[in-house]
């Protein structure tokens, strides 16, 4: 079976896109106000109640914790959220990678990166898009078949007897009649079930996620505001992946039940102590699989690796200028084609902060 916790590592850490995503547009965050209610949580809830999966491990399993941290030490710049970026003749500028949450531990951001990020002249984000979200919206209204099924085709064409009764009821828990979302693709669906319901609610409520946050004051700040991908560009590269594979990895969520809450505690807690190179390979435990399908390589090379080099090649020009601050999906710093390394190729000089 396709890994749907890596799935989700990669769209809890990033921005991708991937699932979270979907709710950066003003008619996905006004879908999940209309349809869900979905939760009781508190907005000010800073935790959502999962617990961290490595901790449990480091007490009851400590064979299956080496396991992990012996294959995250082979990611190259698999340590640390904060990154000086130089070059002979211009300022320095600054990377940091984010989460795409509500969590106000995210939102507080590593020592020295207020400052740097006061300091900058030029704000680069994944996509400039996020700060207007009705012209978002409107943008991606354009292109329906990116999020909806197209020639009267459902998400229930796609699914078995028993996957259908698997997403009803996931549904239902979260206020959701599966009629109503019926026709969308199966990854906009899962952006309502990927995250617990605390998060959901913040967002839903209107809270900012650390990105737009970042985005959004730089333009009241008078600082230049630069995009590195549009968002139709992002929904490209979801919809570039064969249905059936969302379809499962949306399943899959599903079945995950409370499990969701430990997913995302735990990569919480990785990204704040800055152990990037950690998430993956705790959701492949996470998981229990010993290797992925070739669609699930595949879309870690869509939606992490082909990206990296898409945001390096449109960063350079910006970073060549100096004093900028650079905030994107913390799953696209490290690895021997992460952003710090194909920076490094492009004579920078990238050292890591704190």
């Amino acid at each position: 079976m396709i890994s749907s916790a890596r799935r989700m590592a990669a769209s809890l850490g990033d921005a991708v896109v991937a699932l979270v995503m979907a709710l950066h547009l003003t008619f996905a965050l006004s879908l999940i106000a209309a349809l869900l209610a979905i939760s009781q949580a508190r907005a000010e809830d800073v935790s959502c109640g999962g617990r961290n999966l490595v901790e449990d491990w480091r007490a009851n399993d400590p064979a299956r914790l080496a396991a992990v941290e012996k294959e995250a030490a082979k990611i190259p710049n698999g340590k640390g959220l904060f990154w000086k970026i130089a070059k002979d003749g211009a300022p320095p500028s600054y990377l940091l990678g984010t989460m795409h949450v509500t969590d106000p531990r995210v939102l507080a951001m590593p020592k020295g990166a207020p400052e740097a990020y006061q300091a900058a002249g030029t704000v680069i984000v994944e996509s400039d898009e996020i700060v207007d979200e009705k012209k978002a919206a409107a943008a991606i209204m354009m292109r329906p078949d990116l999020t909806m099924f197209a020639d009267g085709k459902t998400i229930g064409d796609f699914l078995k007897p028993d996957e259908k009764q698997t997403l009803e009821a996931g549904l239902k828990a979260r206020g959701i009649p599966l009629a109503l979302v019926s026709r969308m693709k199966p990854w906009m669906i899962a952006s309502f079930v990927a995250l617990p319901a605390c998060e959901m609610s913040r967002k839903a409520a209107g809270a900012s996620f650390l990105d737009k946050q970042l985005a959004e004051e730089a333009l009241k700040t008078g600082k230049t505001l630069k995009g590195l991908e549009t968002l139709t560009e992002q929904l490209q590269a979801m919809d570039a992946l064969p249905a059936q594979f969302h379809v499962q990895a949306l399943v899959e969520t599903l079945r995950l039940g409370d499990t969701v809450k430990d997913v995302m505690e735990t990569t919480t807690e990785l990204y704040l102590s800055g152990e990037i190179g950690m998430v993956m390979p705790v959701m492949k435990a996470v998981s229990e699989e010993e290797a992925g399908s070739s669609d699930d390589a595949d879309f870690e090379q869509r939606i992490i690796t082909d990206r990296n080099h898409t945001m390096a090649t449109r960063a350079r020009p910006i970073l060549e200028k100096g004093n900028a601050f650079m905030a994107v999906g913390a799953l696209h710093l490290p690895g021997d084609q992460g952003l710090v390394e194909l920076l490094r190729k492009d004579g920078f000089t990238v050292t890591a902060v704190n």
